[in-house]
């Protein structure tokens, strides 16, 4: 085809024609798009303040901000001139492929479902999901937010959330703080457990029950205790650190000196 022959004048009618459907097809889905953005914040808290279940907020205003989302794209599609049938009947002939490429979003979709169903874990629950323990901020239509315990934002699509072991560490209103304890051979274990029994009501945020105090096994320098009291999720690691920390003090006070490796060296 020969450029002379070419008809601009055809072409830049066209353009011309066109432009403005364009252009407010455009317009309408950036204004769309804002607007519905101002929808999910505000039906975000209305829900919150109607009283409805935590977990349920997020899912609902995700899940209404992509439904939206997808009638402003429709609805631009007819502001440009595609014909509304047109655009559904393309979106019917493409199912299929459509199907298959969605294939893990629908199913971490129905994962989220099942989670907001059957709530192995809940907004606010500290959790070990994939080996990223922190506490849920989120379950959306398709995600589940976590703020780790290093103060990373960690989103894990639910079908990956829901595929293998989840450690509900808030479930059961209580954790056991882990803690082991040197105690020299020549002291008398009673003697000694007392003390940590007194050095451990010193620390705020235990919770009642009975802490563990007892002999875990034996070193080549002490005897190492098992010390085992209980705290709430949201208070373990100050129960954890200020534990050791009144121990500490408590054998300081009693004279209690915890032996330490030593090495000889020999003359030659």
């Amino acid at each position: 085809m020969n450029l002379a022959d070419f008809d601009f004048s055809a072409l830049i009618d066209t353009v011309l024609a066109w432009s403005p459907k364009i252009i407010g097809g455009i317009l309408f889905l950036i204004i769309g798009f804002w607007i519905v953005g101002i929808i999910s914040r505000v039906l975000r808290k209305s829900l919150t303040k109607s009283g409805i279940d935590a977990d349920l907020v997020p899912f609902l205003s995700s899940l209404v901000s992509v439904l939206l989302k997808v009638m402003v794209v429709i609805s631009a599609a007819g502001v440009i001139g595609i014909e509304i049938t047109a655009f559904a009947a393309l979106i019917a002939g493409a199912g299929l492929a459509i199907g298959a490429a969605m294939s893990g979003t629908l199913s971490h979709f129905a994962a989220g479902v099942m989670v907001l169903i059957f709530k192995p874990y809940r907004v606010g629950d500290l959790v070990d999901i994939q080996g990223v323990v922190g506490t849920v901020s989120e379950i959306q239509v398709f995600n589940t937010v976590i703020n780790s315990l290093d103060n990373k934002k960690v989103i894990i699509p639910n079908g990956i959330a829901t595929s293998g072991i989840m450690t509900n560490l808030t479930a059961n209103g209580k954790l056991r703080v882990d803690l082991n304890v040197a105690m020299p051979y020549e002291e008398d274990f009673d003697k000694v457990k007392g003390i940590i029994a007194g050095a451990l009501a010193k620390v705020k945020n235990t919770l009642p029950d009975e802490p563990t105090i007892e002999i875990e096994k034996f070193d080549e320098n002490n005897a190492l205790l098992a010390v085992r009291p209980y705290a709430t999720d949201a208070n373990y690691w100050d129960v954890y650190f200020n534990s050791y920390r009144e121990i500490k003090k408590a054998f300081g006070e009693a004279g209690i000196d915890v032996a330490y490796p030593t090495r000889k060296i020999k003359n030659i």
